[in-house]
């Protein structure tokens, strides 16, 4: 399982036009499935960016985490994550997780931010979305979890 996030002071996701999630302050996180995931990383994943504390406290210091400062996740689906472009022109997507494996372990990480107690806003697993990121910092973390 691979995330991307960043600390941002707004985001959305729009589908055909429509916006299908949006938060202020918070984090986006792009989230990428590979085969041999299973309910174990989504379930660390999900652990690691609830706890994460990249909001600045009064002194400037990174101490603050979305629950001091009431934020909320806004999560996006993105395959592309496993893309590999070591080769030729065009990526290989091989190592991403074919839908049928991936839905499940994309709904298992938002239930797993729900449980903690974060607002979630998401996209629309395998749609053509728009993002847009107003990254704060700007803040920016790459997150690997591979099966154990």
């Amino acid at each position: 399982m691979r995330i991307v996030l960043q600390r941002v002071s707004s985001a959305s996701v729009t589908i055909a036009g429509r916006v299908a999630g949006r938060i202020d302050r918070g984090f986006c996180v792009l989230v990428g499935f590979t085969h041999s995931d299973t309910d174990a990383e989504a379930e660390w994943m999900a652990e690691k960016v609830a706890g994460l504390r990249l909001f600045t406290d009064p002194d400037g210091k990174m101490n603050l985490g979305l629950e001091d400062v009431d934020g909320a996740v806004l999560v996006v689906s993105q395959f592309t994550l496993y893309g590999d472009a070591r080769k030729g022109r065009r990526p290989s997507f091989l190592d991403a997780a074919r839908p049928e494996a991936a839905i499940p372990l994309y709904e298992r990480f938002l239930a797993a931010l729900r449980v903690r107690g974060l607002r979630v806003e998401t996209g629309e697993f395998g749609a053509l979305m728009q993002v847009e990121i107003h990254n704060d910092g700007p803040v920016t973390l790459m997150i690997d979890r591979t099966p154990s």
